[in-house]
């Protein structure tokens, strides 16, 4: 009686999840066949020759950060190599024309474009916002993507679909539905084993909360919820046709998830060493005053309290009477409001401290400011753990400053490394490496400065743009034949 009682539920259970399953295949189908059909109408122009469209999916692309230097040179590469291709950006940046991202493209980074660019301005980037998921934060992230991907595609299907920020749950809806040829370039792994590890060892970080930390079964739960998503985006990412990545550190993660060696590829960020490169190197003249600048978005993992707390450490075992006089500069772009609340956090830090007359704070600085400033500092401080690469580490070495970053990441990896069998920067790792290193390049004399200075500036020009472009075309011909 059980098993029959079984089976009359579970027959009909079986044949309606099986109807709706049918039901949903042939509704993604007409889908996939209604988008191949609006495609069709418009290459089939008055010649035929309807330019190849190839559209970036970067919704915060009026940042002035590192990702938006790669997304305007992969542009303008694309641009100078094929005359038949139309560029598209998928934007939520709706406070902006087309006209002004151009132009804060040009006035922050020094890139000229060579065509007009078509940008798709989407309604729903909120649905992408951290703030919005105070838990579950990388799954409602991700899922919110698929969402505005489908505006996205909805607005306009391209024949190329490249994610340029790390959104990859929108990879399979362009590939599938879309019917685009696809690819990505990789900033950062959305979780990698770092991240796995961190809440494995039940360590407290900016992205792993105390509460969580201190209990053992919220940490397993945590766990399982990391690896399912660990799971879930190496499916995604494995759609890819191809795939770059910025550095050996992203390399490494991105391998071991996706499992798509065969069409992946280290493509290093275009910095822009030339314009870093014009700055004269000399002996330094005495002066009354030396500068640490740090350069980097107001992002929490960039970790600024950290540089504040250093520079905080070093004042105070400085203050013997000794002089010159130090300043910290802190260079960063400010995405919204949460950003803008982060630096008044960080200016509380320095009262707190004692070193607000001390530590100077410049937001959005047009390029010239940036590089003067650059050009006046003796240290370059970069704090974050597991940078992926590291745009403002390679800036800094360009324009002569010496560096200090984080061992750890692409500029341990990658950036921070000898050079000829020479010194080209130092690496730290908490408050007291970092105060004591600061105090060493201070204690150097101008002359051994200069050495290190000289040999970090030889080792930056395999980072040029002009590196960038022929990796950057060598990856994504796949995608044009």
């Amino acid at each position: 009686a059980c098993f029959r009682l079984l089976c009359s539920l579970l027959l009909p259970a079986l044949f309606l999840s099986g109807i709706l399953c049918i039901c949903l295949v042939v509704l993604l189908w007409g889908v996939r066949l209604w988008i191949q059909r609006k495609k069709q109408l418009r290459s089939a122009g008055r010649d035929g020759k309807q330019p190849l469209l190839v559209a970036f999916f970067h919704p915060y692309c009026n940042a002035g950060g590192g990702g938006e230097r790669v997304l305007w040179c992969a542009i303008r590469t694309l641009q100078k190599k094929y005359r038949n291709v139309t560029c598209v950006v998928y934007t939520g940046d709706r406070d902006a024309t087309g006209e002004e991202i151009v132009e804060g493209a040009f006035r922050r980074f020094n890139i000229k474009l060579i065509h007009p660019v078509k940008f798709v301005f989407l309604e729903k980037r909120f649905l992408v916002e951290a703030s919005l998921y105070p838990h579950f934060t990388l799954l409602g992230q991700s899922l919110g993507s698929v969402f505005l991907g489908w505006e996205a595609l909805l607005k306009c299907a391209p024949d190329i679909y490249i994610d340029s920020m790390g959104y990859a749950f929108t990879i399979p809806l362009f590939k599938y539905l879309g019917g685009c040829r696809v690819g990505c370039y990789v900033h950062y792994p959305t979780i990698s084993t770092d991240m796995l590890s961190v809440v494995r060892n039940q360590d407290t970080r900016f992205n792993n909360a105390a509460f969580i930390t201190s209990s053992p079964l919220f940490s397993k739960f945590k766990l399982v919820y990391y690896y399912f998503f660990a799971f879930m985006y190496g499916l995604v990412g494995s759609c890819s046709d191809v795939v770059m990545v910025n550095s050996s550190w992203t390399l490494n993660h991105i391998l071991s998830l996706w499992r798509v060696g065969a069409c992946t590829s280290v493509v290093y960020p275009p910095c822009d060493v030339q314009a870093f490169l014009d700055i004269p190197l000399e002996v330094e003249k005495s002066t009354s005053e030396y500068s640490i600048v740090s350069v980097s978005q107001f992002r929490p993992e960039k970790d600024h309290p950290l540089q504040i707390r250093a520079f905080a450490k070093l004042l105070k075992e400085k203050r013997v009477g000794q002089q010159p006089s130090l300043k910290l500069i802190l260079i960063g772009g400010c995405r919204n409001q949460q950003d803008e609340e982060r630096v008044n956090n960080l200016k509380h830090l320095c009262e707190e401290l004692g070193v607000s007359d001390d530590v100077v704070f410049r937001i959005n600085v047009p390029f010239e400011e940036l590089k003067r400033h650059l050009a006046e500092a003796t240290i370059g401080l970069h704090t974050m753990w597991n940078e992926h690469f590291g745009i403002g580490v390679v800036e800094c070495m360009a324009a002569g400053t010496i560096i200090l970053a984080h061992n750890s990441g692409g500029p341990k990896l990658d950036i921070v490394v000898r050079h000829e069998g020479r010194v080209t920067g130092f690496l730290a790792e908490d408050e007291d490496s970092y105060a004591e290193t600061m105090a060493y390049i201070f204690s150097l004399p101008p002359e051994k400065r200069l050495e290190i200075r000289e040999s970090a500036r030889r080792s930056v020009h395999r980072f040029s743009d002009q590196h960038f472009e022929d990796t950057f075309l060598l990856s994504v011909e796949p995608l044009f034949k």
